[in-house]
């Protein structure tokens, strides 16, 4: 058994246990009852899918990082809301819109996941530059497409649904976003593109001699991290009811948090999704926290920037001298 991982794991539910146990202190029964616990997890899957995506491309090595999630996500619903109803109506066939709204950011996310892929696995770009020009890319469009201006859905009812009414009290974001973490993780873990992502990572030479199609596992990879931005951009869309070029400018800073607190190897060829998944449930906690102690949101920015560069630089520090990668 990995005592790393399983270390890491153990870390992590007791800063989830921590930060609960401060909220009650500082704050008192009202940041556990049922509402709260329900508006939070309808906010996590946002941040929670874009720092899989950003998983997927640190583990994949040389460098990897997509700055491009949130930008990517917001793109994908400006397109969506704007192309759908040109194909169906929303008063008419609710649902239909609803899935179809679905599907085109589907595809959009698709599309720029794929361009991301071709710039760094193709092009040979440093991912780092690569998804920083698509970032830009991305919200340059939807800026254009929208004029700089929020784009509202109204009232669907299946989509708000989704969004807003929980089902036997659990947020419907929240169980789709644990459904995806739990096929990504059996596909991490037991599938043939798991185990080369994480020796790609890990071993670039010994991957290229072991006969692995580099440059198509890179861009697979982003394109996956592309299609988990645009889930992320309907659930956005459809717990807000609308559609806007720069909702969640910080989700990018949070997002790579998120995946170095739970443990992701900057270097490549190390993570777990499940770490990533308390990591993100942690951070949200402690976002509701500062929201209920009205904390200034500069003071908030500055303190991910700050849990960044301390987890950034522990780690560079292993004490474990042998290690399996386990997702």
């Amino acid at each position: 058994m990995n005592r790393q991982l399983d270390g890491q794991l153990g870390f992590l539910v007791g800063v989830n246990v921590l930060i609960l146990a401060a909220a009650l202190v500082f704050v008192g029964g009202s940041f556990v009852n049922l509402f709260n616990f329900q508006s939070m997890g309808a906010q996590v899957p946002e941040l929670g899918l874009l720092s899989l995506g950003v998983m997927l491309a640190m583990i994949s090595g040389n460098g990897g990082i997509d700055l491009s999630g949130i930008a990517l996500a917001n793109l994908s619903g400006v397109m969506a809301v704007l192309l759908v109803p040109l194909m169906v109506s929303p008063d008419a066939a609710p649902v239909a819109y609803t899935l179809s709204f679905a599907f085109v950011a589907l595809v959009a996310g698709c599309l720029g996941g794929a361009l991301n892929g071709l710039l760094i696995g193709y092009a040979g770009l440093t991912p780092i530059i690569a998804t920083l020009g698509t970032q830009l890319l991305f919200t340059g469009i939807a800026v254009g497409l929208t004029g700089g201006s929020a784009e509202t859905l109204g009232y669907i009812v299946p989509m708000d649904d989704f969004g807003n009414m929980p089902f036997w009290g659990v947020p419907l974001p929240f169980a789709l976003f644990i459904a995806v973490a739990s096929l990504l993780a059996v596909i991490l873990r037991f599938a043939g593109f798991g185990k080369r992502l994480f020796l790609l990572g890990s071993n670039p030479t010994a991957a290229f001699f072991a006969g692995i199609p580099v440059r198509r596992m890179l861009f697979t990879t982003y394109m996956l991290a592309g299609v988990l931005a645009s889930v992320a951009g309907f659930i956005i869309a459809a717990r807000t009811s609308s559609v806007k070029w720069d909702y969640g400018t910080s989700y990018v800073l949070v997002a790579i948090l998120v995946v170095v607190m739970a443990g992701v190897r900057p270097a490549g060829g190390y993570g777990r999704v499940i770490c990533v998944v308390l990591s993100a449930i942690a951070l949200q906690m402690l976002s509701s926290l500062f929201n209920f102690m009205s904390i200034s949101n500069f003071f908030r920015d500055c303190a991910w920037g700050l849990l960044l560069l301390l987890f950034l630089a522990s780690a560079r520090i292993d004490l474990t001298p042998y290690r399996r990668v386990r997702s």
